[in-house]
């Protein structure tokens, strides 16, 4: 109990942990450091000592004597879309388990913002930034490349060695749910879209035309319908077809935030899905599962997503390429069935 008492009272700085393990305030600090000039021996003495005192390394301390920082920049669209607080999750813990820290910025899709975002990171010198954003200011990104700092981002290149890509098989996912449809007997599909300034939406929109294409779809039977990936931009598109009388037998949406939009939409004027109507969304959040009913939907995993960012950037830092290497990566995706999808309502006589 006395020691317990005496540690207590002990001011828990470098210099404790150097008097516990009985060595040098240079060797703790070269210890924390991960120099390898430390003997394993030493090395563990000083460990067992921080265990014992709770010792928290100064991190912007050990950034100084080391010349890292040891964060890396995490840039989201939007902090309420559900899709981007998974995505978070997921690349804080492998960030943490991998020892860095994450700095998060959200831009609401707004270049201004984006801006300030940027130079926040730039200030407190990330060692790279994951642009998680779907659709992204160019010359903003350039300022990030023209300060050597790696980047990863989402379907869009840089002309830099620093930058590594994440290409999402839009193609796979989309026509998986276009021919899910026509296998159903659905012959009139309307995809609602993302903007149009987005390039992942654009990237969306030409999967759909191939996969209604392929389908044997004729553009007339395959409309597709601009939003902005909110549930409110669903409602409004779905009430825009409504009014025009231009329903199909069955709705795909570029998120799962726009399809449950129009499960409210549908719901409000009496019709049941997915007798009435079929709907498939994109992403598979995790509410998608909870809806009424379960939302069928294509699936882009956050994990794969988080990461392949989180492990692209830090192969910058830690495994330099040649400039030549490609640094491109695959994200796939599949799709997820439930129950928000079933044959069209003209099809079969039901009871």
């Amino acid at each position: 109990m006395k020691r317990k008492t005496k540690t207590a009272l002990v001011k828990l700085d470098i210099r404790a942990v150097a008097e516990r393990a009985r060595v040098s305030i240079a060797t703790v600090s070269r210890t924390v450091n991960g120099i390898p000039s430390v003997g394993p021996d030493l090395a563990k003495r000083v460990w067992k000592a921080i265990e014992e005192l709770d010792y928290y390394p100064n991190t912007q301390a050990r950034g100084l004597v080391s010349g890292r920082s040891r964060l890396l920049g995490l840039v989201i669209s939007e902090i309420t879309n559900p899709f981007f607080p998974e995505l978070i999750q997921g690349f804080e813990e492998i960030a943490v388990e991998n020892g860095y820290e994450i700095l998060i910025g959200s831009t609401n899709y707004d270049p201004k913002r984006m801006n300030l975002v940027i130079r926040r990171m730039l200030e407190r010198k990330v060692e790279g930034v994951a642009v998680m954003t779907f659709g992204i200011e160019e010359p903003l990104l350039q300022q990030l490349a023209e300060r050597r700092i790696p980047l990863t981002l989402i379907d869009f290149d840089l002309p830099s060695p620093l930058v590594s890509t994440l290409r999402v098989d839009y193609g796979a996912g989309i026509g998986q749910a276009v021919h899910h449809l026509a296998a159903l007997g659905h012959r009139q599909i309307t995809f609602i879209s993302g903007s149009a300034t987005l390039h992942s939406a654009r990237a969306r929109v030409d999967a759909f035309k191939i996969a209604a294409k392929e389908a044997r779809f004729s553009p007339k039977d395959a409309r597709i319908v601009e939003a902005n990936h909110t549930i409110e931009g669903g409602m409004l598109a779905f009430e825009r077809l409504q009014a025009r009388g231009e329903l199909a037998t069955a709705i795909m949406c570029s998120n799962d935030m726009t399809a449950i939009g129009v499960l409210r939409s549908a719901f409000s004027i009496g019709l049941r899905v997915p007798r009435d109507l079929s709907i498939i969304g994109f992403d598979d959040i995790r509410f998608a599962q909870f809806t009424t009913p379960p939302l069928t939907t294509v699936q882009m995993s956050r994990v794969d997503l988080a990461r392949t960012a989180f492990f692209a950037l830090r192969d910058h830092g830690e495994i330099p390429l040649k400039a030549t290497t490609p640094r491109e990566y695959t994200i796939p995706t599949k799709l997820v069935v439930r129950q928000s999808t079933d044959v069209p309502r003209d099809s079969l006589k039901r009871n």
